[in-house]
């Protein structure tokens, strides 16, 4: 299976056809949907992405090394692919560490012990305050029915289902996915339907939906992330994604 093959198994992009669509369709970057943006690399393990794609690291003035997922930190960055196993086994190793002398150019590098716990803790709170913000915009809408009358009406950008979410709820809303008139992303988030609860302000989350394609998109682009992150999908899939393209042009 090739690199762009992996989109239809990693996260279902539904279009009129009523099949999932090709990966081609991504087709820019997951930094801000510009194929021109310029690119980071991976200091672990070279997978090049844009600034919303990889995990960006930065240095405290005392050498102390913290997740700057914002990547707004002064001074020279390191970059990492989103992936748990790849980080935690790196620093376990020590190979983090030389990776990250050689990138700041420096020996004073202090790696802190919960450096992966403060990467998870922080792209969870960062996709779910884009959910949280784009809820009270009016961009999002709940409920199995209501959701999917909007997906059948072609309203909907992107489905987002917790990951308790009952598998044939998740079907009966994909299987509208695939029948819409317009192109639908469809995922599972890495968080219960208490934890999205809490994130959008309501009781049992378990569905939503994104009718707006500007909306969809920032969702993506800190969602890919995050679930790459966890597992979800590939480190490729996240940083080489275009949504952005998809949702926001269909």
């Amino acid at each position: 299976m090739s690199q762009n093959d992996t989109l239809a198994v990693d996260i279902d992009v539904y279009g009129a056809t009523g099949k999932a669509a090709s990966a081609g369709g991504r087709a820019a970057s997951a930094g801000g949907g510009n194929p021109a943006a310029p690119e980071r690399k991976c200091i672990l393990s070279g997978v090049h992405g844009g600034r919303d794609a990889l995990i960006r690291l930065a240095l405290d003035g005392d050498g102390g090394v913290h997740a700057d997922l914002a990547a707004r930190a002064p001074g020279r960055g390191a970059w990492l692919a989103p992936d748990r196993a790849l980080i935690a086994s790196a620093a376990a190793k020590g190979k983090l560490r030389g990776a990250l002398m050689r990138a700041f150019k420096t020996t004073r590098v202090t790696i802190p012990d919960n450096l992966v716990e403060q990467v998870a803790h922080g792209l969870e709170r960062r996709a779910l305050d884009r959910l949280g913000l784009e809820n009270k915009a009016g961009h999002l809408i709940w409920g199995s029915d209501r959701i999917g009358d909007a997906v059948s009406a072609g309203r909907v950008r992107l489905l987002l289902h917790a990951n308790d979410a009952a598998p044939d709820g998740v079907a009966k809303l994909d299987g509208k996915a695939r029948g819409a008139p317009n192109t639908v992303v469809s995922c599972v988030l890495p968080v219960d339907r208490a934890r999205l609860s809490v994130a959008l302000g309501r009781e049992n989350v378990v569905h939503a939906a994104v009718c707006d394609g500007g909306a969809a998109a920032r969702v993506i682009a800190a969602v890919d992330r995050w679930r790459a992150f966890n597992g979800l999908i590939s480190t490729e899939t996240t940083a080489n994604s275009a949504v952005e393209t998809k949702v926001s042009g269909s």
